[in-house]
């Protein structure tokens, strides 16, 4: 199965740290054995490095890219035109979670993410709890 992994749920798997809804830490617990595949969208390796750099995250950024980039689990998806025009149609209010909302969408795939505000976007199935 393939999932998109939102930026705080991809902070607190890299981290180890933060509370993850039982659902979500089931997956990601067991990638490895599961063959499961996390997408990663470049908007939240932007927020990821812009946290880093602002050392509000304990997660050096191109560390992390690294361990990406060298993992089979891993998926890194580009935003591009096709990604955008579904976000035209996401009623979000903040552009990087639109954006996000918008891959998962695009790509017709669960989100794991904590954000109470992303079921209520059409078409977004969320996986935590």
């Amino acid at each position: 199965m393939r999932y998109v992994l939102d930026t705080v749920a991809l902070v607190r798997h890299f981290s180890a740290k933060g509370k993850l809804g039982r659902q979500a830490r089931f997956i990601l617990d067991n990638i490895e054995e599961s063959g499961d595949v996390f997408i990663i969208s470049t908007i939240s390796l932007m927020e990821l490095m812009y946290l880093s750099e602002k050392q509000r995250i304990n997660l050096n950024f191109q560390d992390t890219l690294t361990r990406i980039e060298q993992s089979a689990s891993y998926s890194i998806v580009d935003l591009n035109v096709e990604v955008l025009k579904v976000a035209a149609s996401v009623d979000f209010y903040e552009l990087h979670d639109r954006l996000i909302l918008a891959t998962a969408k695009w790509l017709d795939i669960p989100i794991i993410s904590s954000d109470r505000s992303f079921p209520g976007v059409e078409g977004i199935v969320v996986i935590w709890e």
